[in-house]
């Protein structure tokens, strides 16, 4: 059954774009982050409003894995702009850091709880910092709060009649790897 398990995956992950793979020996799914980069860029370059007042645009998002925090970083070029206090729009970055989780219903390795590492804005005083923070939660909130980076195939989760789901996800250094148990 193990030898046909991995066949099976093998050939699943063969077949689709993501370069998962499933480990028999360990039970676990390792997705590269490659994968993980271009799963995260299709939310990208996104325009928000803040408070009505604000004109936030975020483009060109760059992962790095944290396995220390077991969280995933994405550092994204940001312009925030409004048209009555500023001059012209500025300019810089913001780390929006997200921990993962299973979502059963879908089947689906999702971002969770999204917060603002830095922000770190060109030319703007250090007094406005809390307004930037709050601007940098409600992009991630908006962004990738709940994000699916990856969705299981039915055929992943099930073989020979047996099923199985995801438990412990691992931030790896170049990767995440999801632990596969028996239901």
């Amino acid at each position: 059954m193990a030898g046909a398990l991995l066949l099976a995956c093998g050939a699943l992950a063969a077949a689709s774009a993501s370069q998962a793979a499933y480990n028999i020996w360990t039970n676990e799914y390792t997705f590269p982050k490659k994968d993980l980069q271009t799963a995260l860029a299709t939310q990208f370059p996104r325009k928000l409003r803040y408070m009505d007042m604000f004109d936030v645009n975020l483009s060109n998002p760059r992962l790095a894995l944290n396995p220390d925090s077991n969280r995933l970083t994405t550092v994204v070029d940001a312009q925030i702009d409004n048209k009555l206090l500023m001059n012209k729009p500025v300019n810089g970055t913001l780390s929006l850091s997200s921990a993962l989780k299973y979502d059963a219903a879908t089947r689906s390795v999702r971002l969770d709880a999204p917060t603002v590492e830095k922000v770190d804005i060109a030319g703007v005083p250090a007094q406005y910092a809390p307004q930037l923070n709050a601007i940098g939660n409600a992009a991630a909130e908006q962004v990738l709060k709940d994000y699916p980076l990856y969705t299981f195939k039915p055929e992943q989760l099930e073989m020979n009649g047996k099923r199985f789901e995801p438990g412990a996800i691992t931030v790896l250094s170049d990767g995440v790897k999801v632990e596969i148990k028996p239901l």
